[in-house]
């Protein structure tokens, strides 16, 4: 789809919510799309470079005209609507790669950092990278958001449970797809762990890890997707409510 098709997109969702929309940019986890949108391979990082740069100009520039190689130019072209505000919010995404950190720090950008595997705190050198490579540029409002998968219930036992179908699914998924092996029960357990990076538990299991990973990192924000793979939605429900009653309280009281 071609980017101005995506920034019209993003900026009528920004108008219907009265400024609540926020366009996530990323290189993605798989190479499929390449060849399902007529794009080569050999052109990951020139194709990543060129759409954000233009995503940016658009955002800037009303009327605008840009060229580059991977599309055709645009002449004094108004793309409409505009944002709800003077701008659309803007973040880059990435799952640990450090170029992606220094070109969000570089542009000033806000950064999403997925957690979809290992220990939150290995992203500390990456969080590091960023606010240098932002402070080297003279960037200000740097801002950082770590984004994980998870689910709070009132006890832990019962999140871990409820969520792990769910999850199973996705791994399947992944490994017909790809050959890998599907994993275990075990292998999830230890993935819930205190230190790892799916996020299920009790209220206080949660708010302890939060404010952890808050302290080690420096996080502005964490995002939790707690609707994964069709976890009913009472379930989800009961979760964002406990977000916000038992746990919100608590990271806020300890990070402010």
């Amino acid at each position: 789809m071609p980017i101005e098709h995506i920034y019209q997109q993003f900026t009528t969702l920004d108008q219907l919510s009265r400024g609540r929309a926020e366009l996530l940019a990323g290189r993605g986890s798989f190479t499929e799309s390449f060849p399902l949108f007529g794009a080569d391979l050999g052109d990951y990082e020139d194709l990543f470079d060129e759409k954000l740069a233009l995503l940016l100009r658009l955002d800037r520039e009303d009327p605008i005209t840009w060229s580059g190689r991977f599309r055709p130019p645009l002449d004094n072209a108004h793309v409409l609507p505009r944002p709800y505000g003077e701008h659309l919010r803007v973040s880059i995404g990435t799952g640990g790669n450090p170029q992606s950190s220094a070109r969000a720090g570089l542009l000033g950008l806000p950064v999403v950092y997925a957690v979809i595997g290992g220990q939150p705190e290995r992203f500390a050198p990456l969080v590091d990278l960023y606010r240098r490579a932002g402070e080297s540029a003279g960037q200000t409002g740097l801002h950082v958001t770590m984004g994980a998968i998870g689910f709070i219930a009132k006890k832990s036992q019962e999140a871990k449970d409820t969520f792990y179908p769910y999850w199973l699914e996705t791994m399947k998924y992944g490994a017909r797809a790809r050959g890998w092996t599907i994993p275990s029960r075990a292998d999830y357990d230890a993935y819930t762990h205190d230190a790892q990076a799916i996020f299920a538990g009790s209220p206080d299991e949660i708010a302890d890890r939060l404010i952890t990973v808050g302290r080690l990192l420096g996080a502005d924000r964490y995002a939790m997707q707690m609707d994964w793979a069709g976890v009913p939605h009472h379930h989800v429900m009961s979760a964002i409510e406990l977000l916000g009653t038992e746990v919100l309280p608590q990271v806020r009281a300890e990070l402010g």
